[in-house]
């Protein structure tokens, strides 16, 4: 079976590494906001190109954080994109705002900036982008629209680390960025983890005392705070894998290539890139009209996918009051997106027996 995913051979090729910088951590004992977290999260903000960094527990806490420290709440308005994992949209719920769902490009997947305008209104504060499946937002229009709004943006970057929008990276294209370390993402720890990316000296100090129980110090409390820190091992591990997230991200970009050049099946709908450089791949979704049969014929000959994702939020039931709605382009990829393998460990001969297997299905 070729694995749509292989995290031990992803993981074991820094073994040595890893167990070197957890044998350090646990000579010092030292376990949660020590030296390792400090070293990761300077190493990644210079990586995106931010001032700041703010290790935390997972990717919905930091964009939970985010939203809570800019003073968003009940009546405000937040914009988000209606093909999205449902973080994005649980994040703003979540503080007591209320999302506004946009519909994405039917080719990238990602938010469409022409939709937008019609939809702000004296309660909209900010415009959240998801750099979904590794693709950064075609940002100008979204730039312009704050600056003419007064809103704040903020990204969600948590299947785009590394990838670029012109000369920036994602992280650094917002007023603050939130992302996740799941093991699966192009970055990934070994357990759960997430970080907040900011340029604001203040927004930055604000969000590191929320996410430490509303501390700015040991035992003084100046806000409500929540308790959602990345601990030492997992930073440790991050800081081990992220010297090598651009040569991965650059074999991934290798693997679509082969595939948007190779796969010849009018049944199969291929994605699409912006830009082949600044693409990383997070997921390789394809579309097809007969995703069941599809998948199960590639089950069959030895090819596992996964669908991202099988259903829209605003169908969920825990969205069940939106029932009633439709956006026909976020259903239409919901009904037809599934992911065929990527990952820098798949080998040239699985990358060509999925176009081979592929390219039989009829």
């Amino acid at each position: 079976m070729i694995k749509f995913l292989d995290l031990e051979k992803i993981n074991n090729r820094f073994r040595d590494e890893i167990d070197l910088r957890i044998k350090t951590i646990l000579d010092k004992g030292w376990y949660l906001q020590g030296e390792e977290n400090e070293i990761f999260c300077k190493n990644f903000a210079q990586y995106c190109g931010t001032k700041h960094c703010i290790g935390v527990a997972n990717g919905l806490d930091a964009l939970n954080l985010i939203i809570k420290a800019m003073g968003f709440g009940i009546g405000d308005e937040i914009i988000v994109p209606a093909n999205t994992y449902i973080a994005s949209i649980l994040a703003i719920s979540q503080n007591g705002c209320t999302p506004i769902l946009i519909e994405p490009h039917i080719n990238t997947y990602n938010i469409n900036p022409d939709l937008i305008e019609e939809k702000i209104t004296p309660k909209t504060k900010a415009i959240m982008v998801v750099h979904l499946y590794g693709q950064a937002v075609q940002m100008d229009k979204i730039w312009d629209l704050a600056k003419k709004y007064n809103l704040k943006v903020i990204e969600d970057s948590a299947q785009a680390h590394g990838a670029y929008y012109k000369d920036k990276r994602t992280g650094n294209l917002s007023d603050a960025s939130a992302f996740s370390f799941y093991p699966g993402k192009n970055l990934g720890c070994m357990g759960d983890g997430g970080a907040v990316t900011t340029n604001d000296d203040e927004l930055a100090q604000k969000i590191k005392a929320i996410a430490n129980y509303g501390s700015d110090r040991k035992y003084h409390h100046i806000y409500k705070g929540v308790n959602s820190r990345l601990d030492e091992i997992q930073a440790a591990v991050l800081d081990v894998k992220l010297k090598y997230i651009d040569k991965d991200n650059q074999r991934r970009r290798e693997i679509s290539k082969y595939y948007r050049e190779n796969i010849k099946n009018e049944k199969i709908i291929l994605p699409t890139a912006y830009n082949e450089d600044s693409h990383v791949w997070h997921i390789f979704a394809v579309r097809t009209k007969e995703r069941d049969k599809f998948q199960k014929y590639l089950v069959e000959n030895e090819i596992q996918t996964i669908i991202h994702y099988p259903t829209p939020p605003h169908k969920q039931n825990a969205y069940k009051e939106w029932a009633n709605l439709s956006y026909p382009i976020t259903e239409e990829i919901h009904r037809t997106i599934i992911s065929l393998p990527m990952s820098p460990v798949i080998t040239d001969v699985e990358v060509q027996k999925v176009v081979e297997v592929v390219n039989n299905y009829e």
